[in-house]
């Protein structure tokens, strides 16, 4: 039974998020429909992380096995056109070994937040950044983001409805640098808490008001309360760029 990997761009505005939902629709019902058209097959995909209802890729990855061998330009080309017109498209496919697991073999998660920082509203990109109409210090945001970097205890901003087993993860990048209108955020780590990346930049924009200073960011952390942690940041501005293997 070959096993297939996909790198996978999406707009999450429509989707309830990654996971299957009984009642709403989800990228991996529209994927796993999609290859269900292609191949005459029912499968079940996994992917490396499951973004939230709103939360856009431009590198998801997922994987799913077939019955027989399929070409991986065929299944690139067919599934992008069984998918139309859902906002999703297959970057790429190919074989890999039975043992390669979307989720389980990732070595590394790859986040960027985008915030569009002007008084005007977002037009051509809205729900595709965080419109905070007033100005922001990206310096001060990078100086606040800095001082978390590491293995910590990051339940200040961990989901109340989180599963998994610790609170405890490594931040390997976390960077803030502006773009003109635009402030960017990134997040690397082998893994994340549920929210872990929105919750964070939530408490990161207290800092770019002046409300909070880098120094209270971290003792935000350090207080390890859900309590301690600023309004999570939307949906719309979080995107999974890249996972590592």
């Amino acid at each position: 039974m070959p096993r297939y990997k996909l790198t996978i761009e999406y707009d999450g505005t429509p989707f309830s998020g990654w996971q299957r939902q009984a009642d709403r629709p989800s990228v991996q019902q529209a994927l796993e429909e999609a290859i269900g058209r292609m191949s005459g097959e029912t499968v079940t995909t996994q992917a490396a992380g499951r973004t939230d209802a709103g939360v856009h890729a431009l590198g998801q990855v997922a994987h799913f096995d077939l019955g027989k061998p399929w070409d991986p330009f065929r299944i690139r080309e067919a599934l992008n056109f069984h998918l139309r017109p859902d906002p999703v498209a297959i970057i790429s496919a190919e074989a890999v070994e039975m043992s390669f697991e979307a989720r389980f073999s990732a070595s590394a998660r790859h986040y960027e937040y985008r915030i569009l920082n002007r008084r005007a509203p977002a037009v051509m990109e809205r729900k595709q950044v965080w419109h905070v109409p007033m100005e922001l210090d990206a310096d001060a945001m990078d100086h606040a983001a800095g001082l978390i970097l590491g293995q910590h205890d990051f339940t200040t901003f961990r989901s109340a409805e989180c599963q998994a087993n610790s609170p405890v993860r490594t931040l390997d990048v976390f960077r803030v640098r502006r773009e003109i209108e635009h402030i960017v955020v990134t997040a690397s780590a082998r893994s994340f808490l549920h929210h872990q990346v929105r919750s964070m930049v939530g408490s990161l924009k207290l800092v770019g008001e002046g409300k909070w200073s880098p120094a209270d960011f971290r003792a935000a952390l350090d207080a390890g309360q859900r309590s301690r942690c600023g309004a999570m940041a939307p949906p719309d501005g979080l995107y999974l760029t890249r996972v590592d293997y």
